[in-house]
């Protein structure tokens, strides 16, 4: 049976983009025309995902308001003429079911997904991060592929997705050692959560998107709060293939480019870079930009 849950965390506080995230979320912050999390639900979506728990906290409410029905809007925009207006909620309409529960204290990414585990119970699921858009207006199959190759043999237990980084950036990932032969897709042997430049096995960084068989709650369980007492998901990870789990390892393509959106330099390249691509204002833009760049004088 094809996997079609995912677990969507939401619930970290952003202080990197303070203060833009002191009374919003930070997935919910616009990069181009949609907020953040919205790219995730459709690049979700587009991988056959029909079930989407998010993992909240605190002041995430328009998380769950946004991806509501509202038909006071509806109405309204129909009243006032403005049908054109009503293919921006399209996405209100997709053959999505939304789950929402809360992290109520703030452990860290793992103890995020073991929040889910009453809820998922015995079922192979998806991780997608909600801060962490993969390719240009999220046109990624990513997830298709990594439950493809998860649904090879029962013994696989996880399936994550990995990116290129330049060498002196896998001091800032997860970073995985490959078993034998590195391809576009491989078998993991461990992960190195933030290596020293001379020490990471690989350039190859967790890329935010994961298949987990249900056994990696019981590793969850079993591992020990880290830096600011929060559990890590990639902690967990190491502990089910040390324990003799199969894990496997798919690189993104690459016009796959993760758009993480962790401070305020990424936030404003990505920005940019989806409102240069939009259709309708993405030429004027660019030429705005040329003017204003030309416009410049040398420091």
């Amino acid at each position: 049976m094809t996997i079609d849950l995912a677990v969507v965390p939401v619930a970290g506080q952003g202080t990197r983009l303070l203060p833009a995230t002191k009374s919003q979320p930070k997935e919910m912050l616009p990069v181009g025309r949609k907020p953040i999390v919205q790219y995730v639900v459709e690049e979700l979506a587009l991988s056959g995902i029909k079930r989407l728990l998010f993992i909240t906290g605190a002041s995430k409410t328009s998380i769950e308001n946004h991806f509501d029905i509202n038909g006071e809007l509806i109405q309204y925009l129909r009243e006032t003429g403005r049908e054109d207006q009503l293919a921006e909620l399209d996405f209100e309409r997709q053959q999505m079911e939304y789950f929402y529960t809360r992290q109520r204290r703030p452990l860290g990414l793992g103890h995020a997904v073991l929040c889910a585990r009453p809820l998922i119970m015995n079922q192979p699921f998806v991780v997608a991060l909600g801060d962490s858009i993969i390719g240009l207006h999220a046109q990624s199959k990513i997830v298709q592929r990594l439950i493809e190759q998860f649904e090879r043999s029962d013994d696989i237990k996880a399936v994550v997705a990995f990116e290129e980084v330049p060498r002196e950036e896998v001091v800032r990932y997860g970073i995985a050692k490959p078993r034998g032969e590195v391809d576009d897709v491989f078998e993991l042997e461990d992960l190195i959560e933030k290596p020293d430049i001379d020490e990471a096995p690989s350039n190859l960084a967790v890329a935010a998107r994961y298949v987990f068989a249900p056994e990696i709650f019981d590793m969850l369980e079993q591992t020990p709060p880290g830096k600011a007492g929060e559990i890590q998901l990639t902690d967990a990870i190491r502990l089910l293939l040390r324990n003799g789990a199969k894990g496997i390892g798919v690189r993104l393509a690459p016009e796959e480019r993760r758009y993480d959106i962790g401070n305020f330099e990424s936030y404003f390249e990505a920005f940019v870079e989806f409102a240069l691509a939009d259709p309708l204002y993405g030429e004027g833009l660019h030429k705005h930009l040329q003017a204003l760049l030309n416009s410049q004088r040398p420091v």
